[in-house]
């Protein structure tokens, strides 16, 4: 299973926000740590307020922040509510599947399960628990200051001390 660019974009959007509960963030701050198209993350962040899961005020002190504290999001409500389906297979839409196998296929029933456990697990896990504040998760987000720029990463040496 793959989730698509829109729900990578509202997590990461919504893991920002996370990481800095006591402060507003800008679309333009979210888009550039991200390096995504301001244009398309204004489109989740819209989604993402009219689905209840962040504010977005206007204005002097406007911004963007959690409408509820991280603990209280479920990742799995974030991928149901931004995932346009989970069709694995085509069998499992019977208005469109051609499949002939579908009456007496074993493999549609386990893509079903796994689908679900899938799902379950998400359930079973909150943005806190996958917010860089969590301690779980170790990503540097800027408090107040633009992105960091990457560091460079030396080759580790094998060679025992």
């Amino acid at each position: 299973m793959q989730l698509t660019l829109y729900t990578d974009y509202s997590l990461r959007v919504l893991i920002y926000l996370a990481a800095q509960p006591d402060t507003r963030a800008t679309i333009a701050a979210i888009a550039e740590y991200h390096e995504i198209s301001r244009n398309h993350l204004m489109k989740v962040v819209h989604h993402l307020a009219v689905a209840g899961f962040v504010i977005s005020q206007r204005g002097k002190n406007g911004g963007l922040y959690l409408a509820r504290p991280a603990h209280q999001i479920s990742i799995g409500d974030v991928v149901r509510q931004t995932e346009p389906n989970f069709t694995l297979v085509e069998c499992f839409d019977a208005t469109a599947s051609t499949c002939r196998l579908t009456r007496n296929c074993a493999l549609k029933h386990l893509l079903y399960r796994a689908t679900a456990d899938f799902i379950k697990t998400l359930d079973a896990h909150t943005l806190a628990d996958v917010s860089p504040t969590a301690g779980g998760v170790r990503v540097a987000l800027p408090v107040t200051v633009p992105p960091p720029q990457p560091i460079s990463h030396k080759p580790r040496s094998t060679k025992k001390t």
